[in-house]
């Protein structure tokens, strides 16, 4: 009796998640883009070693994007918005995680190591800021 419903609200998740995660991704990729075609950054694959400043700025916006995608995946949520919130955050957690272990010892390419390891940090903490947001916004709004 309730396989019919379960799906759609299944539907419904897996939805709001990939929402969440690829508005980030594309946010942080477009500003990237935009970032190097304007010299705040370095010409791709060249070393990161003196922009401190700029990956000062894409931790920045990274941590503001992780925010409103986890946001997004709250709002979409069939139910349960902050473990939609939360799971987005642990993507990105898990995702930050790998490409500071692939990249660790990598060279001036990938830049000082506070840099991943500050994407891993803030992974979860912008996940539950943007799943709270949903709720105090939720909270906020009379019900009709």
């Amino acid at each position: 009796m309730n396989e019919p419903q379960s799906r759609p609200r299944i539907g419904r998740s897996i939805v709001a998640l990939l929402a969440g995660m690829f508005l980030g991704i594309l946010l942080s990729i477009g500003t990237d883009l935009v970032l190097h075609a304007a010299h705040v950054f370095p010409p791709w694959g060249a070393s990161m070693v003196g922009y401190d400043h700029a990956l000062l700025l894409a931790t920045i916006y990274r941590t503001i994007y992780g925010v409103l995608g986890s946001y997004i995946a709250a709002r979409l949520a069939p139910h349960h918005p902050m473990l939609h919130a939360m799971i987005v955050g642990f993507v990105g957690f898990a995702v930050s995680l790998l490409g500071a272990a692939v990249t660790w010892n990598k060279g001036p390419a990938f830049g000082p190591h506070w840099y991943p390891v500050a994407l891993v940090a803030l992974a979860l903490p912008t996940a539950w800021i943007g799943g709270q947001l949903h709720q105090a916004q939720r909270s906020a709004v009379p019900v009709r």
